[in-house]
């Protein structure tokens, strides 16, 4: 299964640049953006207290009410599709793409 320390090597190639090493929207990119990426460090303290996996994960994903052109963060979709393992949202396992479960762990980790 992964794990946080998966997601944390994962961050650091794809999120990092705009989302800054300590995740918290400060990265070298975030200047030449349209809006400002978000402190992903306090996820939990904005949803009251409670980590929003399935909400962070259709964001990251690629939530099809977010029109490609309306959103600056890439889609993190397609081929990811083919390695699944099962993840806990509300009660039901849902398949998830395995690199995204270890971000889900990753970014649950590093809440303040």
């Amino acid at each position: 299964m992964p794990d946080r320390v998966d997601g944390a090597a994962f961050f650091a190639s794809n999120c990092a640049a705009c989302h800054g090493a300590t995740a918290q929207g400060n990265g070298p990119l975030a200047a030449d953006l349209q809006a400002a990426p978000s402190n992903l460090t306090t996820l939990s303290r904005r949803n009251g207290g409670t980590f929003p996996k399935a909400r962070a994960l259709s964001y990251i994903y690629g939530d099809s009410e977010q029109a490609h052109l309306a959103r600056v963060m890439p889609q993190f979709g397609g081929a990811m599709a083919e390695d699944l393992v099962p993840v806990e949202f509300d009660g039901i396992m849902t398949p998830t793409p395995r690199v995204l479960a270890a971000l889900l762990a990753y970014l649950e980790a590093i809440q303040e």
